[in-house]
């Protein structure tokens, strides 16, 4: 079932939605009617989505048939047997299944899809099918040149003796599911989750702690603001394919405000809920009005202003 966040132009907040007035994003490029866009090869790069596979709250959740079960109770979220839920052995094979996939996808001029680099979501289903879809990825701070693997075996580029680097795994906490209220949603600390994924470069989250999650579900304009973001994040690295390992729902908000331009089939494809372990491949587009600037850490609401003002004291 496809999902349209279109009729949300602003967040209540933060108001950084209000970056999409304006930028053209709203818009189709080139002749109204003529139904083609024309884009500078040079602002565009291509991005592979993938929602995690299989976890064990998506089997709990189908069992029940609800997702009360993925709700705390009366005890802290952190002890629920689903909090930061993990990977299943069907989540697994299919993430394995995925990696047998790009093996013999064809991409640029090889046998087989190559990635620059691989976002991945903090939360530890993310993680597990990112290590399980690319393999070990390169060690962070070690150049391309000096981390050099097989390419994917049975190809003509595995029988010719290519060498190829892995690509780096960096994690980046704007692509985290929508938090809150569901205890599979919340994650580990960074210091613990970093033991298991020794090789991935956590070299960018801010906090060790869950300083997101709650017992209230992010709203949806701070899911999609947030989402926004991460895509003006994705348009200033240098890479040019990247896949990004995250979660359906994050994928919903970001795809839901999107494909107002696109004729329905098109738009449904691109805005329906994607399965476990789903490919969806994009090419992103900067319109260059925000090139250079700025994208901030994702940082939770503050609790307290930072100025308060006292009445006078009288003596």
């Amino acid at each position: 079932m496809a999902t349209s966040f279109l009729s949300l132009k602003k967040s209540s907040s933060s108001g950084a939605l209000n970056a999409m007035e304006g930028d053209g994003f709203e818009y189709s490029l080139g002749p109204p009617d003529s139904g083609f866009s024309i884009f500078l090869a040079d602002r565009t790069k291509k991005i592979h989505f993938i929602r995690h596979a299989e976890g064990y709250h998506n089997v709990a959740t189908k069992e029940t048939g609800s997702n009360d079960c993925l709700l705390r109770g009366d005890e802290p979220a952190s002890a629920h047997h689903l909090y930061d839920s993990r990977l299943t052995a069907k989540g697994i094979a299919q993430a394995e299944a995925l990696r047998a996939h790009l093996a013999t996808r064809p991409s640029g001029a090889r046998s087989f899809t190559a990635f620059d680099l691989v976002v991945v979501s903090p939360l530890t289903r993310t993680c597990e099918t990112a290590l399980h879809v690319f393999g070990q990825p390169r060690e962070p701070g070690k150049p391309a040149f000096l981390d050099q693997v097989d390419a994917p075996k049975n190809s003509p580029e595995y029988a010719a003796g290519v060498k190829v680097p892995p690509p780096r795994f960096l994690v980046r906490e704007e692509c985290r599911e929508r938090w809150g209220h569901y205890v599979c949603d919340g994650r580990r600390s960074i210091s613990e989750i970093a033991k298991e994924f020794p090789n991935f470069d956590f070299s960018e989250m801010v906090h060790d702690q869950d300083v997101f999650y709650s017992d209230e579900r992010e709203s949806d304009e701070h899911c999609c603001d947030r989402a926004v973001r991460f895509l003006q994040w994705l348009n200033s690295r240098p890479e040019k394919c990247i896949a990004v390992v995250t979660h359906s729902s994050f994928l919903r908000h970001l795809f839901g405000q999107f494909g107002e331009t696109l004729k329905k089939d098109d738009r449904d494809d691109l805005q329906r809920l994607a399965g476990n372990c789903e490919l969806r491949s994009v090419v992103l587009c900067s319109h260059g009005v925000k090139d250079g600037q700025k994208v901030d850490p994702l940082m939770p609401p503050s609790a307290n202003p930072s100025t308060v003002r006292m009445e006078t004291l009288k003596f």
